[in-house]
């Protein structure tokens, strides 16, 4: 008897395969296109008449589809949420500890912590660390994963290429390429956002508690670090 889905399967296996090699050729351009537009959009777009920022939502839609992303894959989930918890504290913790010792050096430690003690402010900080980490885990470490194979590599390339969107801070540059590296390193090994949101809306509170405004500039980056002014009462 002749199998007649044999001849389906085998095409249909083959155009997987194809599939499988352009989104994997695909990758590495849709990785670096995209941090491009981050930074146009920090440096020019955002202050133009139109909303340039729903291209963000849409991009990354788009992206999960082509890509086949899944929730386990985006890293929104929460079977392993323990796991990518215990493995995310001691990092964290090292972090905090470097910070809040060069802030006593720096004599930043003199404001209140309104970031870590309100509540309002901390959460909507962290809103927008679960944003972040979509961007930097979900999108761009994902693609740079497919496209190095490589996972401290890619997390070394995410890293970089985060630290450059925080340009020309002194401050955040370095802090985003180490913490950020480590968050996709971390994010290689147990794909879950929700724990290295969490700690980066710490750590990130913590770095404007502890670090002079004088030289974080409030946090702020691209034309926003230059027009930034010290209060003055």
């Amino acid at each position: 008897m002749t199998n007649n889905y044999a001849p389906i399967s085998a095409a249909r296996a083959t155009n997987e395969a194809r599939l499988s090699v352009i989104r994997q050729r695909a990758a590495l351009p849709e990785a670096l296109l995209f941090s491009v537009f981050v930074m146009a959009y920090i440096w020019r777009l955002q202050s133009r008449e139109f909303n340039w920022w729903v291209v963000f939502p849409v991009w990354l839609i788009l992206s999960f589809v082509y890509h086949g992303d899944t929730p386990k894959t985006l890293g929104w989930r929460a079977d392993n949420l323990w796991p990518a918890t215990r493995q995310a504290v001691l990092p964290f913790a090292v972090f905090i500890a470097a910070i809040f010792v060069t802030g006593l050096f720096l004599g930043g430690l003199h404001l209140p912590p309104g970031h870590l003690i309100e509540p309002r402010r901390l959460s909507g900080y962290f809103a927008f660390c679960v944003l972040q980490e979509v961007g930097l885990q979900s999108f761009l470490m994902n693609r740079l994963l497919a496209a190095l194979e490589k996972p401290f590599s890619a997390a070394l390339v995410s890293g970089a290429l985060f630290a450059m969107t925080h340009w020309p801070n002194p401050v955040l540059m370095p802090l985003t390429f180490v913490g950020g590296t480590t968050l996709c390193w971390l994010f290689a090994r147990e794909r879950n956002i929700i724990p290295l949101a969490v700690g980066q809306a710490i750590l990130g509170s913590i770095v404007w508690w502890a670090i002079p405004v004088a030289l974080h500039h409030g946090m702020r980056i691209g034309p926003g670090y230059y027009s930034f002014r010290l209060p003055t009462h």
